[in-house]
């Protein structure tokens, strides 16, 4: 972890740091939300936004050529610390964001091509 400094963390950073890894939680639940729907064939209410979730984000974060948009935000409140660097190994945590688009991205195809789970006619 990089962030090893002694000094406290103000209040709105800390304030910040929570909102931030609400918002990562989201989207990492999210792309495990597609590949479930993807594995298992399951279609409900949820998928439909956690995708376009994630179609978003994807947009957003190739707008911010390749990094996450709300960086800056920290920044100017004064957090130095990227958020994955709270729990990555910084070669990891510079990765974190190409590999998670990664992964959304391939699952949202594996969803597209496998369609909906098909129920037998005579399970009706």
């Amino acid at each position: 972890m990089t962030c090893r400094t002694s000094k406290r963390l103000s209040p709105a950073i800390l304030a910040w740091r929570s909102f931030h890894a609400a918002i990562a939680a989201v989207f990492l639940s999210s792309i495990a939300y597609v590949w479930w729907c993807a594995l298992t064939g399951r279609r409900d209410p949820l998928l439909k936004p956690a995708v376009a979730g994630l179609i978003g984000e994807a947009g957003i974060v190739a707008v911010n050529h390749g990094d996450c948009p709300l960086g800056p935000l920290g920044d100017r409140i004064g957090d130095e610390a990227p958020l994955f660097e709270l729990v990555l190994p910084p070669v990891a945590a510079r990765r974190a964001v190409p590999v998670l688009g990664a992964l959304a991205s391939v699952g949202i195809v594996l969803l597209w091509a496998r369609g909906p789970r098909r129920e037998p006619a005579d399970a009706v």
